[in-house]
């Protein structure tokens, strides 16, 4: 009898709870927050969406869109960390989350990024603004004009520090977006994984407002914010081995269930995923005949590597096909298109990749040969 209890106990354990079923299975009934979206950022596959594209404010994660024309302009040259900014009155007179830059006021570029990043200071990301474009509405034109490259089709902004706006939107998706660009620039991590530190050469202390940096392993940054109209809001970032996440949720109630569901959304991916590097096959060629061609072979190029999503524990069953012909006729142009590598799980096309020819090759013609023929004695 006992037995017989046991196995309906086990049997009853599996009806509830399927092998199929995911670890830390998350939802839009269990995510609080009204949009939310959890990215893989190497390939910028999505992994969980709830409302991604709805349009809302997002307070000081406008920052990541700052924060990125701030570091593409020490790409350039533009800016150095070294630089001395000096406050204007307009990037004195901000409200909210500030470290109370006085008119004229004078601080390193170096600082004013630390205050916009771990204070969310909204007069340093005036400051550093006016100081890369001239004004913050010509840094605003630039913001704007950077978004629609990256596609962020949800995003107007109307100021560079989040401060609540009419008509200053964006989503999810598109914090999520630009999230993914500015994590590129991996010096964001040196400000965004501090915790506590000082300006005015120790006179002013500031401190992260991201909470999740003291209770979640992995995290990396990335930028939080709250106003009355955003609501609690944040753009959550973290890296375990391989697998780097952007957990982004907008419009929480409080900041416990913003850090809640951004920790459930890092959990989930963690748990769940793995990003496998795809490489060239054994069977893959290193050239292809030429029939009817100046040269007898023709050298093919092919990515030599490439990132994919795949559920963990299934990257050994990704297998690959080689769409190759044993031959091709001349003539053929440089980086001429020949065939296709492909990579497929489950029957599925997961990635598809162009082989394509690494030089042209002459049709062969009797001229041309004469002409061999004639240099090769002349030569002599």
């Amino acid at each position: 009898m006992l037995k017989k209890v046991i196995i309906y106990a086990l049997v009853s354990l599996v009806l509830l709870f399927p092998a199929s079923s995911k670890a830390g299975a998350v939802s839009a009934d269990t995510i609080t927050a009204p949009s939310a979206v959890l990215m893989e950022a190497t390939t910028g596959k999505i992994i969980f969406e709830k409302n991604s594209h709805e349009k809302r404010p997002c307070a000081s994660v406008t920052k990541v869109m700052t924060l990125l024309l701030v570091f593409e302009a020490i790409d350039s040259g533009k800016l150095s960390l070294d630089d001395t900014i000096t406050a204007s009155e307009h990037a004195a007179s901000m409200g909210g989350s500030d470290i109370w830059l006085e008119t004229g006021e004078t601080m390193s570029a170096d600082d004013m990024i630390k205050a916009t990043v771990v204070a969310s200071a909204n007069d340093a990301a005036v400051a550093l603004a006016e100081h890369i474009s001239g004004s913050e509405d010509a840094f605003i034109e630039n913001m704007n004009k950077r978004a629609k490259e990256l596609k962020m089709n949800d995003t107007v902004f109307k100021n560079c520090n989040g401060l609540d706006e009419e008509g200053h939107v964006t989503s999810a998706y598109d914090v999520a977006i630009m999230s993914k660009e500015l994590i590129k620039h991996e010096k964001i991590f040196d400000y965004s994984s501090i915790w506590l530190d000082t300006l005015r050469d120790g006179k002013t202390q500031i401190v992260n407002t991201n909470k999740l940096l003291k209770t979640y392993n992995g995290i990396t940054g990335l930028k939080t914010g709250t106003t009355d109209d955003a609501g609690c809001c944040m753009s959550a970032t973290a890296k375990r081995g391989d697998v780097s996440l952007i957990a982004v949720v907008l419009g929480c109630d409080t900041g416990k269930e913003r850090f809640a569901d951004a920790a459930a959304l890092l959990d989930y991916g963690f748990a769940n995923i793995s990003v496998k590097e795809l490489t060239l096959p054994d069977e893959m060629p290193s050239q292809i005949k030429v029939d009817g061609g100046m040269e007898a072979n023709v050298s093919i190029n092919c990515p030599a590597s490439s990132k994919v999503v795949v559920d963990k524990g299934r990257e050994g069953d990704i297998k690959t096909t080689v769409n190759l012909p044993e031959s091709v006729s001349a003539p053929i142009e440089k980086n001429q298109k020949l065939g296709k590598l492909i990579y497929t799980l489950d029957g599925e096309n997961i990635k598809e990749c162009d082989i394509t020819a690494a030089f042209p090759v002459e049709k062969i013609s009797y001229m041309l040969v004469l002409e061999m023929v004639f240099n090769s004695l002349i030569s002599l």
